[in-house]
């Protein structure tokens, strides 16, 4: 496929082959954007191509990302094509006629980080790599673990000591080399680089390689082919690094110059009120991030710089979109609502985009009418002690027919 690389701050194109991460010219804050040749990919493929594919992953999008050989270097696992339920009860509850949830925490390794590493995965296979390695609080890692397990591939992934112990498990079953860091995300993103650098591993660290971007543009695509080939009118996600918000941007974008769509989204952002440098610059009309002391107990949207700042930002503010921030409590009381009104059992991170769905309801952004979709991207078993704080308690009772008979039920 011919595509290239693209400055985010300064548009200086770059080529794939002797560029691998970011821009020379502005070191780690010169994210890349990759530029396809959209002719070339409507002379190949179609909308209706792609909907008679029977493969159900990402995959079935390969003509639009940036890797010549599919077949040759996928991990052989099965990633995308998550459910697109459409809302029983909650819509209902808030007024919304079309309301979608995007469940993304039924990939492989429960979260919608599966996309960007299963992209990462096989352009390191490509490469010729041979160690991959990544910072995360814990999703992005157990991501980067699994699928380079179903790759045969060593994984160094460096983790927050106090991330939640159900990610350090996940990444532990599978293989990977687990450096638990004593500091912040921040820390161990800023180690993994420097590490990266010294031993020569390929580093999938979310933003730094462009191709994660790539990897989770396949949802909003996604999402527009289980819509029938329509854009929604907005879609709703949680924020921390950027990098998925960026990806759903991409992932639009690229529809809207291929022609697929007639309509960008609004993009709205959704960040804990103690992690929210994205929504500070969106709400002081900059694009300057700057960073805060990060605490939420959505810890994969926990960050106190946002390494794909810039770009969340514009996705946001070129889509007409806006960005809303949420307390730990609203996160937390999403949890159960989601799982018993729509039988999604999400965690923090994912939940959170709910709870801004809410709020933004609440003060009229978003009209009655109009679809929305929004994104839940990890499920909750990744994180059961802040499930546990609000999903109460069970009955202890005798083993006997007269303990249940006393009882009361509805």
């Amino acid at each position: 496929m011919t595509y290239h690389f693209k400055c985010t701050l300064c548009g200086s194109e770059y080529d794939p082959n002797t560029t691998r991460y970011v821009c020379p010219k502005h070191g780690d804050d010169g994210i890349l954007d990759t530029i396809f040749d959209y002719k070339q990919i409507n002379a190949t493929t179609s909308p209706r191509a792609i909907s008679d594919s029977r493969d159900f992953s990402i995959w079935r999008y390969a003509p639009l990302l940036p890797l010549d050989d599919m077949r040759k270097f996928a991990p052989p696992i099965h990633v995308g094509w998550t459910p697109l339920y459409r809302s029983t009860t909650l819509g209902t509850q808030m007024g919304l006629d079309n309301l979608y949830f995007k469940d993304d925490g039924r990939n492989p390794t429960a979260s919608f980080k599966d996309r960007a590493s299963a992209i990462v995965v096989a352009k390191a296979r490509e490469l010729g790599i041979e160690i991959i390695t990544t910072a995360s609080t814990g999703n992005a890692g157990a991501a980067l673990a699994g699928l380079a397990a179903a790759a045969k591939m060593p994984a160094v992934i460096f983790v927050p000591q106090n991330a939640p112990q159900a990610k350090i498990a996940q990444l532990l079953i599978f293989g990977a080399r687990v450096i638990l860091v004593k500091g912040t995300y921040d820390q161990a993103f800023d180690l993994c680089l420097k590490v990266s650098k010294e031993f020569g591993w390929y580093c999938r660290n979310t933003a730094f390689n462009p191709y994660t971007v790539e990897g989770k543009k396949t949802a909003s695509i996604e999402l527009c082919e289980q819509l029938g080939w329509k854009a929604p009118d907005a879609i709703f996600v949680s924020v921390g690094d950027g990098n998925i918000i960026s990806g759903l941007w991409k992932g639009l974008r690229d529809l809207l110059a291929l022609g697929w769509i007639d309509k960008m989204p609004k993009l709205m952002g959704i960040q804990a009120e103690g992690s929210a440098a994205c929504y500070n610059a969106w709400k002081a009309g900059t694009e300057k991030i700057t960073t805060v002391n990060a605490q939420t107990v959505a810890d994969s949207i926990s960050a106190d710089l946002p390494r794909d700042g810039v770009r969340a930002v514009r996705a946001a503010r070129e889509t007409g979109g806006a960005y809303l921030t949420v307390t730990d409590d609203e996160i937390l009381a999403a949890i159960p609502e989601l799982a018993r009104g729509e039988a999604i059992f999400s965690e923090p991170a994912a939940s959170a985009a709910y709870a801004g769905l809410k709020k933004a309801v609440k003060q009229g952004l978003v009209k009655s009418d109009e679809t929305v979709v929004c994104m839940l991207t990890g499920n909750g078993l990744k994180d059961i002690s802040s499930a546990m704080k609000v999903a109460g308690a069970g009955t202890v009772i005798e083993p006997t027919l007269d303990a249940v008979k006393q009882l009361k039920f509805k």
